[in-house]
């Protein structure tokens, strides 16, 4: 352009302007995108603006209109920045006043409730067990408060009876509770948060205020009387109860309408019970000897660290990179190669030391240090401080956390103890049974493979696994075009990664970096990979092309995951996207089996009158 003046100019004379070949065929192939990017890049003069400049005086803000706007984006810290204050919903005109109330009468307030048969409510807890229930009812929200023996009563045959249907907001810890209170809770209909994330799994708040902004549910207006010191103390349960029922009729419209009520109630209300039980039951550990595992990893640190010291000809603090930097990289001290400079000198992050280990010896030392200070900070002290009075150790386990419905553990996450080395797998020894009984570990074989070849409807693959072939064994004869009895162990171990890969969308680069290979090589695997599971070749396209058009992907059982990515102007962002259309159907459906038979599993556990977990 600035050679010939436009791009007009170019393409009107592209034929005899002094423009090397190959730039004319490539201009040629793109004169389409040139002219758009010159209409993005160019200021529009035409757009459809006030142009009286009265308009444009700063007004007072309509923070009814932005709040509720806001909340629907669920764009909850924008809120708060602009310091609208929480009650801003409800000064609006048509907001509806209702009364908080308390339950003295509690067989009347029963009688009520089995009468309608539903009770919209949440629940408060505190050491003891439940502090209060607040309930929706026709005019208001209810107290039902834990100060006499007829609560207690009251509230065992509410949760269980059979004909109440309960809509609720946290089922899993309701099905704790009554689990440890000797009550069989009965007919939980919906749970706010379970149906918010199976509508929306990319939020991270399924709260009853959170969804309340999401789905534009309007505020209400509170009438105390005797209840205003309550209410000033529990305004935010107070005001959720407010919305509950109203909150569960839009989730249950909009699970309706996605099909997904059988995911609902068929897989995760139960599950919320099953794990509901797990996290009570929670894990044996051998104290006594973590402890000791503890004393001989921290000698492991101090002899690592000596031999650090030894190599490095100098003593420094190996736990800050900067003087981990300059011993390393310094021409005075190990000069060794060294990558990009960060603020505090260059990097000696994982990546950076993995490729330094044929250089020095003293980088092998500094990651088994590493990995011996993990273990442990993070897994032996990290595990010792969550040990409960039983000698136990009682995690939570997450519905809502993951975007493919898988389970997530936390506070301590028991799904990450190590298993790669040997130190790893050492502490897997001290979770142990209680005396009498054993630990059973049961997975299903290549479960995600077997998905992608009902999936896929591959002939071949699905033939494989009903033969009871070794299906990596299968695939590396196919790859390599050999015999199946001439397959090595490399090729097997390669295929096996190509197997898994596909799963993943892996391409090409990554594979060759992942089983050590030339990028042409890992290219070729694939390639022979697809062509001999044609069937997979076809799914991978065609689940991309449908989530390109409808904006989601969704496993066997029509749990969803919407991917905004695939229509970013970003190609890394779309490729994710991509990745991600391929994986989650079948990582998806292998989570939600894995959720079935859990909860089968425990039903016939129960059923059995089983003494086991």
């Amino acid at each position: 352009i600035q050679k010939f003046g436009s791009i007009e100019n170019i393409y009107d004379n592209l034929a005899e302007l002094d423009i090397k070949p190959g730039m004319k065929v490539k201009l040629e192939a793109s004169k389409e995108n040139a002219f758009l990017s010159k209409k993005l890049g160019t200021i529009c003069l035409e757009a459809p603006i006030d142009t009286d400049l009265s308009s444009y005086f700063i007004k007072e803000a309509d923070a009814v209109k932005a709040t509720r706007l806001l909340s629907s984006l669920e764009m909850f810290k924008i809120l708060n920045r602009l310091n609208f204050s929480e009650e801003v919903a409800v000064a609006e005109a048509d907001a509806k006043t209702v009364k908080l109330t308390e339950v003295t009468d509690y067989d009347s307030f029963y009688n009520e409730l089995k009468s309608v048969g539903k009770a919209y409510f949440t629940v408060k807890y505190n050491d003891f067990g439940i502090e209060y229930i607040l309930f929706k009812t026709p005019d208001g929200v209810a107290l039902a408060l834990n100060s006499d023996f007829m609560f207690v009563s009251f509230a065992g045959n509410v949760f269980a009876d059979e004909a109440i249907e309960k809509y609720t907001d946290d089922s899993k810890k309701l099905y704790g509770f009554c689990d440890s209170s000797g009550i069989e809770l009965k007919n939980v209909k919906l749970d706010t948060a379970l149906a918010g994330y199976l509508l929306n799994p990319n939020s991270s708040d399924y709260s009853v205020k959170a969804l309340g902004g999401a789905y534009s549910l309007k505020s209400v207006k509170m009438e105390c009387g005797e209840l205003s010191e309550f209410y000033e103390s529990e305004k935010e349960w107070v005001d959720s109860a407010a919305i509950i029922e109203a909150l569960s009729l839009k989730l249950s419209a909009a699970i309706k309408e996605n099909c997904q009520e059988s995911l609902l109630s068929d897989i995760e209300i139960p599950l919320a019970r099953v794990l509901a039980d797990m996290e009570r039951e929670g894990f044996s550990v051998d104290r006594a000897g973590l402890e000791d595992y503890n004393d001989k990893i921290g000698s492991g640190l101090e002899e690592s660290l000596k031999k650090v010291y030894e190599l490095a000809g100098c003593e420094f603090n190996l736990n800050s990179p900067k003087q981990l930097s300059d011993v390393l990289f310094s021409e005075d001290k190990l000069n060794l190669p060294h990558g990009k400079k960060t603020k505090s000198g260059y990097s000696t992050n994982a990546d950076v030391l993995e490729s330094l280990r044929a250089k020095h010896p003293i980088i092998n030392e500094i990651l088994n240090y590493r990995a011996l200070q993990k273990l442990k900070s993070t897994y032996c002290e990290g595990l010792l401080k969550v040990i409960d009075n039983d000698g136990r150790i009682h995690s939570t386990l997450n519905q809502t956390e993951t975007r493919t419905g898988r389970i997530s553990s936390a506070e301590p996450n028991l799904q990450n103890i190590p298993v790669r080395t040997e130190q790893g797998r050492e502490l897997r020894r001290f979770f142990n049974a209680k005396e009498g009984f054993v630990l059973v570990d049961a997975d299903y074989s290549q479960i995600e493979l077997r998905v992608l070849a009902a999936l896929a409807d591959d002939k071949n693959m699905i033939d494989a696994f009903n033969n009871g072939d070794d299906i990596h064994a299968i695939t590396a004869s196919q790859v390599f075009n050999m015999p199946l009895m001439m397959v090595t162990p490399l090729m097997r171990s390669r295929a096996k990664a190509v197997n898994f890969g596909i799963v993943y969308g892996i391409g090409a680069f990554s594979l060759s970096k992942d089983i050590g290979v030339s990028r042409a090589e890992a290219d070729s695997y694939i390639k022979g990979y697809l062509a001999h599971f044609s069937g997979v070749q076809r799914y991978m396209k065609d689940v991309v092309e449908r989530a390109k058009e409808n904006g989601y992907v969704e496993t066997v059982f029509a749990r969803r995951r919407y991917l905004p990515e695939l229509t970013s102007s970003n190609a890394m962002m779309r490729a994710f996207g991509e990745r991600v259309a391929l994986n989650m159907p079948i990582q998806g459906t292998a989570a939600d089996i894995i959720k079935i038979a859990m909860i089968k599993v425990y039903n016939c556990l129960k059923e059995q009158c089983l003494n086991a977990k």
